[in-house]
């Protein structure tokens, strides 16, 4: 196929480019900058310059492509507080590419976080038949699924809270780090007994492949390999890199120690991946999230 990608030369995109071109298939990616360009041409894709504002851009490009990949978000805008500019935009340019797939019978691929399901009250592991009707992101997600309907063959990649390797240099992983260095302690809340999913960016990135080439219409898949980790356990980690003391905050404190990521820290997100991994043979090969800490990477690089 000939995959259009939004995102192209991010986190997950710095891995999925490869694995598409590995696998016979040829890539264009959304390059809003040169050296976002220069990124995916060196990995062998083409580009086409623009960005998620660029709704006639995104339709042509979607338009001219066998499937599209949307990778890209806001994250910026999300950081800086406008989590609803954010959410507006992914949902413009979701519009624009479902408009030049319509009735194509071709793959779209969304992505979404297995965070929302944290917000669902459930008392159990969360699954991919477990969604919310309305809220941030995901109206996306469930416009997405609903393209279904459309005459596209989509479907939606939930990402956990931290996806990680040495690929990884802004996700939320580098953030707890950076945070954890600035005030020289690295913190949980309460007793940290939440947990977080994970997943190795290379396996995330072969599950975005397998979805595009076969996945359902319709389908909600998740991106998981660690189900739920004790975020303690996290806080830990990223203390023993660093070599700093680890302490339990108030829910009240976490702003002043994880800025951003205070209305992240204390969710309970314990994910299953069982059914994405029945329906695409999906199986994660790579380190789990405390055995990619222990292996140093991130201390060596993260800011």
């Amino acid at each position: 196929m000939r995959v259009f990608i939004t995102g192209a030369s991010g986190h997950v995109g710095s891995a999925l480019v490869p694995e598409l071109l590995h696998h016979g298939h040829s890539v264009v990616g959304l390059a809003r900058s040169d050296a976002a360009a220069e990124r995916i041409t060196g990995w062998g894709g083409e580009v086409v310059r623009g960005d998620l504002d660029d709704l006639d851009g995104l339709y042509a490009a979607a338009r001219a492509a066998d499937g599209v990949v949307h990778l890209a978000f806001r994250h910026d805008a999300m950081q800086a507080g406008d989590r609803s500019g954010a959410a507006e935009t992914d949902l413009a340019a979701l519009r624009a590419i479902a408009d030049a797939l319509a009735g194509s019978d071709k793959p779209l691929v969304g992505t979404s976080g297995t965070g929302l399901l944290a917000h669902t009250s459930l008392d159990r592991t969360g699954t991919e038949e477990d969604f919310l009707p309305s809220g941030y992101r995901i109206d996306a997600e469930n416009f997405v699924i609903g393209l279904a309907d459309k005459g596209i063959r989509s479907s939606v990649v939930r990402l956990p809270p931290i996806t990680h390797s040495t690929l990884d240099h802004q996700g939320f992983a580098p953030s707890l780090i950076t945070f954890a260095r600035q005030h020289g302690v690295s913190t949980y809340v309460g007793d940290g007994s939440n947990r977080w999913p994970s997943v190795h960016t290379l396996d995330a990135a072969r599950l975005y492949r397998l979805a595009l080439e076969s996945a359902p219409a319709g389908t909600r898949l998740h991106a998981v390999g660690d189900e739920g980790i004790e975020f303690r356990r996290i806080a830990e980690a990223i203390g023993a890199g660093l070599e700093l003391p680890v302490r339990s905050v108030d829910a009240e404190q976490a702003a002043e120690y994880v800025g951003f990521l205070a209305s992240f820290v204390a969710l309970d997100n314990p994910t299953s991946a069982t059914r994405t991994r029945e329906l695409l043979d999906w199986q994660p090969t790579h380190l789990g999230l405390l055995a990619d800490l222990a292996d140093g990477h991130y201390f060596r690089t993260a800011n």
